[in-house]
């Protein structure tokens, strides 16, 4: 059996810390995000690591963004700003998030090591670039970063 990951070793000591500090937004949030790790463990009967946990805090946070995004367009600050606060909760677990610099050199390197010479190698670039900047980048950006990169 793997080793316990990391991540959710943190998660869980999180949420322990927010009810001792009885801080109930910061703990349904906490206890959201575990919960949703423990149904992928169920789901797949296996437990998950530190990759796989990620993933699934990535899912949430972009869920959270996509929400911020449609309650502003529906001029519900309100509601947009519970988001946001889950947002900031959930961004405490996600690595450092890559620079726009850092984020190119990466795909040049992944290009340049896949020999990828079009848009038909496009999978296998992305293949390879995904577990690289899983919850430090934007996968949506990072595809249209290596489209443009292929076209040229």
């Amino acid at each position: 059996m793997a080793a316990a990951s990391e991540l959710k070793t943190r998660l869980q000591q999180a949420v322990k810390e927010a009810m001792r500090a009885r801080d109930k937004t910061r703990l349904g949030v906490l206890r959201m995000a575990t919960a949703a790790v423990k149904q992928r463990e169920v789901d797949e009967r296996t437990e998950l690591d530190d990759p796989q946990v990620l993933e699934v805090l990535t899912r949430m946070v972009k869920q959270r963004r996509e929400s911020i995004a449609q309650y502003r367009d529906a001029g519900r600050d309100d509601l947009a700003a519970v988001e946001e606060a889950e947002l900031d909760v959930l961004a405490g677990f996600m690595p450092q998030p890559l620079s726009e610099a850092d984020l190119q050199a990466m795909v040049d390197q992944v290009i340049a090591d896949t020999g990828a010479a079009g848009m038909q190698d496009m999978g296998r670039v992305m293949g390879q670039l995904k577990p690289q900047v899983q919850g430090r980048a934007d996968m949506g950006a990072v595809s249209k970063m290596v489209k443009a990169r292929l076209a040229s």
